[in-house]
This record gives structure tokens, C-alpha cells and sequence, in this order.
């Protein structure tokens, strides 16, 4: 197969994708021997290199690498460690009657010329991506089939968040656009509004307040609170704002860390989670009766001297996660009593900084610089068990999305996730999950690399 570079390309090949072959199909490999992929991986050092956009059309070499068990967390009820690697937890055999089978492939592979896949969200069987051109691409489950596009005259579109059919997204030049979706036999997408809007900035701007309704530096990060109605927007600029979603005006600047701040969640009490390169997640509560500044600070937490670039909730709120710099993804339990938040430990595994996570039920999925993505499960004894190692991507996988099921079922045993690389590639993986007495891994099927899907 030709590489697209090539001079001999075809002009119209705007898009590659995998599909699943039998094991006497020819694996698309750099390795010669076409031996197998293993499910555990020795990771790449990614440290240092510009990960370019892949113009190559054949899949990394797994040769050599070996298998290993399901790595799981470590347990600990105390503060967060502070410099020295976790040690892997070892539970004894004897109390774990039941092995856990996991099997995981790829599902498709697409590559358009977008440059890196920046943003990911899902929200009624509709993803959004949004990378480094001004497009929004929309892609429909569960067949995955690219269904339309949203264009801005911005580029860069780093942060995206879907609720009550509208679509938020943020842009390189600091700004927010909204979008309502409506479904009139086909799915429509209606701009609604740019924030914060131009003549409010100009106000703004003549009486000195532009730093209060706009953001000094890039966004990095977007969350929705449903049940006030309001928007959070994160940025480099170590301020988080409010937004009143109803008129799209900037009701509260906080000023929320000493460093940029790279990620924001919202619980479905209200509660805000900031996380940020100060090496903290803070938590903050939204008070009514305070006035201008209704966001207080409730509790500061430490994540082993590691910045944090990322955070997710379970659907519940009872666990929150971060993935920091340093590889770990560290987790806090809820308690249901108090409502406070105490350590609960590390999942450990990747060798470069955690970029993205996402949860959807008990599964929690992880992306990384060291270009894989990791796939736990919570059990009921609290314990995380890594599922799965996903690896196919050639740069830092930069955003990640889950939903239960397959094909738009949603049913418990394994759940489909969507990663989005600094290399131009949206993969989508399936992870099935089945109890038997055997123990170990499902193998994977081969894939082979199509060209014009």
C-alpha cells in the first residue's frame, strides 16, 4: 500500500480506517515476522520528540514485547505519597476465587488531514472531535460514520462539552462557541452565540474589567453544571470562570490555583474540582448568598508533588480521579457520611504523563504520553484491576471517551472507548469482559490497514 505522502497518492484518500481480517490476512506491520501483538506492551520513550502527524499507512511493530497479569492498585487510606514509585499490590490468590477474562481489539482507525485530535465528547450516540484546523467533525454510533461538520472561521479546538443538546467549544483565541442541536429528520446544528459576546468585551474593556469576562490566556478545559445552568471554562491563565448559560455572560472569575490550571469537573451537587500544575486538586463549593464571589474554597488536595493534567467522576461522585505527570492516576473516595474526600491510592502503569481520562460505569480508561491508554475496573472491594492495554497509536493520546456496550447496547461486560492522539488518528477499541476459570487474556484479532473508508 502506498504511503500518503507518496506522489502517486490519490488526491481524494482523505482518511484511512482498520478493519478486523482473519489470522492467514497479512498483518500491516513494520515487523517482517508478523508475529502476534501481546496484551501487555513495553512502552516508548516519548519524552522530547515531536509527535507529527503519521503519514504512514502501516501499523507499529509489537515484536518483542512480553505478557504480564493485571496490574492492580494500591490500596491506601492515608495521605498521597510524595516521591518514591508505588509498588505493585499483590492480593492473595486465595481471596480472588473468580479470574477476570478481558478481551479488547480495535475496532477502526481513522486518520483525516486535521492535524492532532485536540478534544473529544459524546452525548446521544453523537461524538464531537475537535484538533488543530477549524473543523468540528461529527461521527454517529454505532456504525461510526462521519454525519457532518462545524465550521468557525477560529482554529485549534482544545476543550468540547456537550448538555441539553447544546454543544460548547473552545478555541485557540481564548474564545467559547455554542451550538444548539436540533433533530428535524436529520441532525442540524444551530450556532447560537460567541463568548463572551463582542460588545460586552468592549464595555468591558473601556471600564478595565477584560480580565474579569475574558480569559489572558488559552482554555483547557470546559465543564457544565446542568443544575444551576452554568458553564466553567479553565484556563492557563490560573482562573476558572462562570458563565450564566441563559444570556452567556460571565457572572465569576475565580482565581483558582498559582498555576495553569489544565482541567475542571463538576459533580451533580454543584461541586467543582480545579486541577492544575501547582501539583493540587482543589475542590470548591458554589454558596448563593455570597455575592460576587459565591465560589469558596472547601479543601486542597496533593497529588504527589506531580502536576495534574487531568480529572474524571464516576457517575456517582463517589470517586474522583487525576492523572498527574509523573504516570499515576490518583483517586480519591468520597465519604458518604462527611462528604469529605480522603486518598484512597495510585494506579500505576503508564511511563509518561497522563493526558486524558474518562469513566463510564465501573470502568475507568486512561491516555498518556507514552502513546497507550489503560482500561481499569473498580471492583466491589474497592480494588482497580487494568483490564487492558491499548496500544496503536504513534503520538500522546490526547483525549479519551467511553459509553457501556456495543453498537449502541448498553450492556455491563465491557464498554467501547474512542482515544484521540497528537498523531491525527481517532481509534475506536471494543473491551469485553467475561468471567471463566481460565484466567489471563482473550488474544486479539489481526488487523489490516484500508485505505478510502
Amino acid at each position: 500500500m502506498a504511503s500518503m505522502d507518496s506522489p502517486n497518492s490519490p488526491p481524494n484518500c482523505s482518511s484511512f480506517a482498520i478493519r478486523e481480517t482473519t489470522h492467514h490476512k497479512k498483518m500491516a506491520s513494520l515487523d517482517p515476522s508478523n508475529s502476534p501483538p501481546n496484551h501487555s506492551f513495553a512502552l516508548r520513550d516519548a519524552t522530547g520528540q515531536c509527535f507529527l502527524r503519521s503519514l504512514s499507512t502501516k501499523e507499529a511493530s509489537f515484536n518483542g514485547f512480553h505478557c504480564s497479569p493485571p496490574r492492580y492498585s494500591t490500596p491506601s487510606l492515608h495521605t498521597s505519597p510524595l516521591s518514591s514509585p508505588l509498588r505493585t499490590f499483590n492480593p492473595n490468590p486465595s481471596n480472588h476465587t473468580i479470574s477476570l477474562d478481558a478481551s479488547y481489539k480495535c475496532l477502526s482507525s481513522v486518520l483525516k488531514k486535521d492535524g492532532q485530535i485536540l478534544s473529544i465528547a459524546i452525548s446521544n450516540g453523537i461524538i464531537y472531535t475537535g484538533s488543530d484546523t477549524n473543523l468540528i467533525r461529527i461521527w454517529k454510533l454505532p456504525e461510526f460514520s462521519e454525519c457532518g461538520v462545524l465550521k468557525t472561521k477560529a482554529s485549534t479546538v482544545v476543550a468540547l462539552a456537550v448538555s441539553h443538546e447544546r454543544v460548547f467549544a473552545a478555541y485557540g483565541d481564548t474564545k467559547i462557541r455554542v451550538w444548539r442541536r436540533t433533530w428535524d429528520g436529520t441532525l442540524k446544528h444551530i450556532k447560537l452565540a460567541t463568548i463572551p459576546r463582542t460588545s460586552g468585551y468592549v464595555r468591558s474593556y473601556i471600564s478595565n474589567k477584560d480580565k474579569m469576562t475574558r480569559h489572558m490566556g488559552p482554555i483547557t478545559s470546559l465543564a457544565i453544571n446542568i443544575s444551576d445552568n452554568i458553564l466553567y471554562s479553565a484556563s492557563v491563565d490560573k482562573t476558572v470562570k462562570v458563565w450564566k448559560i441563559s444570556d452567556f455572560k460571565c457572572i465569576e472569575n475565580i482565581p483558582a490555583h498559582s498555576e495553569p490550571i489544565n482541567a475542571i469537573v463538576v459533580a451533580d451537587d454543584g461541586i467543582l474540582y480545579t486541577a492544575s500544575d501547582d501539583a493540587t486538586v482543589r475542590v470548591w463549593r458554589r454558596n448563593f448568598c455570597r455575592g460576587e464571589w459565591p465560589h469558596s474554597l472547601m479543601v486542597t488536595l496533593p497529588a504527589k508533588c506531580s502536576p495534574v493534567k487531568t480529572l474524571t467522576l464516576t457517575a456517582d461522585g463517589g470517586v474522583l480521579y487525576g492523572g498527574c505527570t509523573d504516570g499515576y492516576v490518583h483517586y480519591w473516595l468520597k465519604g458518604w457520611a462527611s462528604g469529605q474526600l480522603q486518598y484512597g491510592g495510585a494506579l500505576q502503569g503508564h511511563t509518561h504523563a497522563v493526558m486524558c481520562l474518562t469513566s463510564v460505569s465501573n470502568y475507568v480508561i486512561s491516555g498518556s504520553a507514552d502513546s497507550s491508554s489503560r482500561v481499569w475496573s473498580r471492583e466491589h472491594d474497592g480494588q482497580h484491576v487494568c483490564l487492558a492495554v491499548l496500544v496503536g497509536h504513534r503520538g500522546p493520546i490526547r483525549c479519551v471517551t467511553a459509553f457501556l456496550g456495543h453498537a449502541g447496547e448498553e450492556v455491563e461486560d465491557g464498554c467501547t472507548i474512542c482515544t484521540g492522539s497528537l498523531d491525527g488518528v481517532l481509534k475506536v477499541w471494543r473491551v469485553s469482559r467475561t468471567k471463566s476459570g481460565s484466567g489471563g487474556f482473550v488474544k486479539n484479532d489481526y488487523f489490516e490497514l484500508d485505505e478510502g473508508v
